[in-house]
C-alpha cells in the first residue's frame, strides 16, 4: 500500500516486540526453522466464520467456537443473544431481555451479519485457513505446541480462541509478524478456484489489508495418488490430539460406513487406529492412503471497519431456522417434536458404529484407571 506518507492506518501497522519466556523462544525458534523447512504458503480453501463483538478498549473479542459456514456461526451469535436475554430476565431487566430476545429472533428468520444491540456492536468475522507446504507435505504439529490431552480427550482441551481480541495493535514476535505481512499479500485462491471465489480473494486482499493472526489448529491433510490434500476441510481441531482423535474416528467408525468396508478392511483400518492411540504420531499410512496432522495457520483479515466479515462465495448452503421450518412444512416435510423419529436401516448402521466406539472408548479410559490404581 501507499500514499499514506507518515500517517500508516492503524490496520496496516505490525507491531513487533520480543515475546518473554524461554517456551516463547523456542516457539520462535521454531517458526523459523518452519520458514525453511515448509517453505510455500496455501490456501485451505474453507474459511471459518466466528461471531466477535466489538470492544470498547479496541479491538473485536472472538467467540470461543468457530463454525465452517457463515449461518453456523449466526446461529451461535443468536444463541449468544438469547443467553443475554436469559440474563437480563434473572436481573430483572425487562427491557433488556426483550431487546436481546428480538435480536435473537431477527437472528432465526434473517441472515444478518452486523448488527448492535443494546449498545454492543457484532459481527460475523470470516478467518482464512493457511498451512505450510515443504517437500516432503504439509507442516505437522512443532514441539512446542501445546498438546496436553490423553488420547480419547482431545475434545476436552479449550479452543484457542476464547477470550482472543482481533486487534492490529497488540504485538507479536518477528516470525509471526513476518508471517502476517506474507499471509496478507497472499490471495489465498488456488488455479483451479471457481472465478467468483477468486474475485472475492482479490477483492478481499484491497478491501482488508491488514489482518491479525489468531492461534494455530490442526487438521488431518491426506495423500493419495500422490497429491496431499485436507481430509475434511471444514474440520480443525485445538490441538493435535484432538486431529488425532478425529482421525482415528473416521478409521473406526466413519470409514467402515461410508466406504461400505469388508470386515477383513475394517479390521485393517482399526489395527491403524490403534497404532495412532498408541504411538500418538502425526503421520499415519492405512490401506495406501498416507493422513497427517498438519498444522494451520489463520488470519482475519483487518480493514479501515474492522475485521473482514463473509465473502459472497463461501459456502453457505443453509436458511435460518425459520426460513428452514418455513419451507420443509410448504414441502410437507415438518414433524412436530412429538412425532415419533424413524431411523432407516443406514442410520441404525451408524448408530450401531458409533455405540460399539463409545463402549471401547469407556473400556480404555477404565483400563487405564486399574492402570493407575495399581
Amino acid at each position: 500500500m501507499s500514499g499514506y506518507a507518515d500517517r500508516v492506518p492503524g490496520y496496516l501497522t505490525f507491531r513487533v516486540a520480543p515475546q518473554e519466556g524461554p517456551i516463547a523462544a523456542f516457539a520462535e525458534q521454531e517458526a523459523w526453522e518452519a520458514r525453511e523447512r515448509y517453505p510455500r504458503l496455501m490456501g485451505v480453501g474453507l474459511g471459518e466464520f466466528f461471531h466477535a463483538r466489538a470492544l470498547d478498549t479496541g479491538g473485536w473479542e472472538l467467540s470461543e467456537y468457530g463454525n465452517d459456514t457463515p449461518q453456523g456461526a449466526r446461529d451461535t451469535m443468536g444463541s449468544h443473544f438469547r443467553m443475554r436475554a436469559k440474563a437480563a430476565e434473572e436481573a430483572g431487566d425487562t427491557k433488556g431481555h426483550q431487546t436481546w430476545m428480538a435480536a435473537a429472533l431477527r437472528m432465526d428468520r434473517e441472515v444478518v451479519n452486523e448488527l448492535t444491540v443494546d449498545g454492543e456492536r457484532f459481527r460475523i468475522v470470516r478467518a482464512s485457513k493457511f498451512i505450510r507446504m515443504g517437500n516432503g507435505g504439509p507442516e505437522p504439529p512443532r514441539p512446542s505446541d501445546p498438546d496436553p490431552a490423553e488420547v480419547g480427550e482431545g475434545h476436552s482441551v479449550p479452543r484457542p480462541t476464547k477470550g482472543f481480541v482481533v486487534d492490529p495493535y497488540t504485538s507479536t514476535g518477528l516470525s509471526d509478524s513476518l508471517l502476517k505481512f506474507d499471509l496478507v499479500q497472499l490471495v489465498g485462491a488456488g488455479a483451479g478456484a471457481p472465478d467468483d471465489v477468486r474475485a472475492d480473494a482479490r477483492r478481499a486482499a484491497h478491501e482488508y489489508p491488514g489482518g491479525v493472526l489468531l492461534p494455530a489448529v490442526f487438521m488431518v491433510a491426506e495423500r493419495e495418488d500422490g497429491e496431499w490434500q485436507s481430509h475434511n476441510p471444514g474440520a480443525s481441531h485445538s490441538s493435535p490430539q484432538g486431529a488425532r482423535d478425529a482421525l482415528a474416528g473416521w478409521l473406526r467408525v466413519m470409514a467402515p460406513f461410508t466406504l461400505r468396508l469388508s470386515d477383513e478392511k475394517k479390521a485393517e483400518y482399526a489395527r491403524g487406529a490403534d497404532k495412532l492411540d498408541d504411538k500418538r504420531g502425526n503421520s499415519l499410512t492405512v490401506d495406501g492412503t498416507r493422513y497427517r496432522i498438519t498444522r494451520v495457520e489463520r488470519l482475519v483479515r483487518i480493514g479501515p471497519d474492522g475485521p473482514e466479515g463473509p465473502r459472497p462465495s463461501d459456502y453457505d448452503p443453509e436458511d435460518p431456522i425459520d426460513v428452514q421450518v418455513r419451507k420443509l412444512k410448504a414441502q410437507g416435510l415438518w414433524k412436530e417434536e412429538d412425532e415419533p423419529l424413524e431411523l432407516d436401516e443406514r442410520t441404525l448402521e451408524l448408530k450401531a458404529l458409533w455405540e460399539a466406539e463409545e463402549k471401547r472408548r469407556l473400556a480404555v479410559k477404565e483400563q487405564k484407571k486399574k492402570q493407575k490404581r495399581s
